[in-house]
């Protein structure tokens, strides 16, 4: 395994190191999600801010926007490895301002700091893309990201376990000893990557758009992305209300073993790669692209039917995650010496998207209830495969 240098796409990459870039995506981002279910310790911490505890989750997802598009294109103008050893140290100082902050307004400044460095997963999958071979990528492409969505799943659970047996503040203290334990395996065993730019900082932003404007692909894949991510994020940013109505009269608690149903989609992201790698990516997007409609069918017809839910959930994650997947592996491959950029480029769009489906579920489940949720979903996903047909033939395949 290489020490100084980074392995090109022409050398084999091993599980383990690929593991290893699942296990740091996983870890890194897991940290965005833990406050999620602290709120209400939140209130009684402090009583004096109660009203403005939720600036905290808010605030946290804003340093990740924020992180995507300022941090995650140093991948290419630096050496990753060093690059998330920096942003793992920097996560340490803010995770210790979160678990000591003595007011709620320090909370919420430590919480932004934690958002921006948890963008380490945004440098942990364009590695994976790296070292792979150009016939391994998606496959390469799927390890991580089943790190990734395990370490968004069960960010929440571990975190409401944690604290309602050690407090909240131990939620922040566990995740610093994780890291360090992370540091310490990332120092013995990640290889230094080899920078692909010498563009300084400004101008490293700056062709960002040049990219959007020169990639037909990088365009067509991150709107075709953010469609069905909008649809997804209509879905669960509704639930926890259809399930709190009747018949089902269920609690948060419910919504959140939803979250586990969906671990589907995570186990399905190494299956979907190995499959862009063989049938092409394009393909696998237009099948997940009929996955997402069939799910929003189901939800449609299953208001009243927790096992219907549970169907379309699965359907649903299985579909958006093997197009991200495979989106992801495209575009990887269309300018390799600048992933992180395109990376950055497609993420923003795609977390735009999400932002705008929840937005729409929030406008259209006061008036027209979980139905009306079903066919905004089934809306996006439409818009999604408007996208990718109507530019199948343009798009000239990269090659894989």
């Amino acid at each position: 395994m290489p020490t100084s240098e980074s392995s090109g796409p022409s050398d084999r990459s091993p599980g383990g190191l690929l593991l290893l870039l699942a296990t740091i995506a996983g870890i890194s981002v897991a940290n965005i999600y833990y406050n999620q279910p602290l709120l209400d310790d939140f209130r009684k911490s402090y009583p004096h801010s109660a009203e403005w505890v939720g600036v905290v989750p808010a605030s946290t997802q804003l340093g990740y926007a924020a992180g995507m598009l300022l941090l995650a294109p140093l991948g290419d103008r630096f050496d990753r490895r060093a690059l998330i050893l920096l942003q793992t140290a920097g996560m340490c100082i803010a995770l210790l301002c979160a678990t000591f902050a003595p007011t709620l307004s320090i909370l919420v400044a430590a919480s932004l700091a934690i958002g921006i460095l948890a963008t380490i997963a945004q440098q942990a999958v364009p590695f994976a893309a790296e070292i792979a071979p150009p016939s391994a990528r998606g496959q390469a492409v799927g390890i991580a990201m089943s790190g990734l969505l395990l370490g968004i799943l069960l960010a929440r659970t571990a975190a409401g376990f944690i604290a309602e047996y050690f407090g909240w503040r131990t939620v922040f203290g566990v995740s610093i000893v994780v890291l360090i334990a992370l540091a310490a395996v990332i120092v013995m065993r990640l290889p230094h990557s080899r920078p692909t730019s010498t563009l300084p900082y400004g101008q490293l932003l700056a062709s960002m758009w040049h990219l959007t404007v020169e990639l037909r692909g990088l365009r067509e894949a991150a709107i075709t992305g953010a469609s069905l991510f909008a649809g997804f994020s209509a879905f669960w940013s509704t639930l926890a209300l259809l399930l709190a109505g009747p018949p089902f009269h269920l609690g948060p608690q419910a919504a959140g073993l939803f979250g586990i149903v969906g671990a589907a989609g995570a186990l399905a992201a190494p299956l979907a790669g190995k499959s862009a790698d063989r049938r092409g990516p394009r393909a696998v997007v237009t099948l997940s692209i009929g996955l997402c409609a069939l799910s929003f069918v189901v939800f449609a017809l299953s208001g009243a039917s927790l096992v219907g839910l549970v169907i379309g959930v699965i359907v649903l994650d299985v579909g958006v995650q093997a197009a991200q997947i495979s989106n992801q592996s495209r575009i990887y491959a269309l300018k390799p010496e600048a992933r992180s950029r395109v990376n950055t480029v497609y993420m923003v769009v795609y977390f735009i998207g999400g932002s705008l489906g929840s937005l729409a579920a929030a406008l259209v489940w006061p008036r027209f209830g979980w139905v009306g949720v079903s066919i905004a979903g089934l809306l996006f996903t439409g818009l999604a495969a408007w996208n990718h047909l109507r530019t199948g033939r343009k798009v000239v395949a990269a090659p894989q």
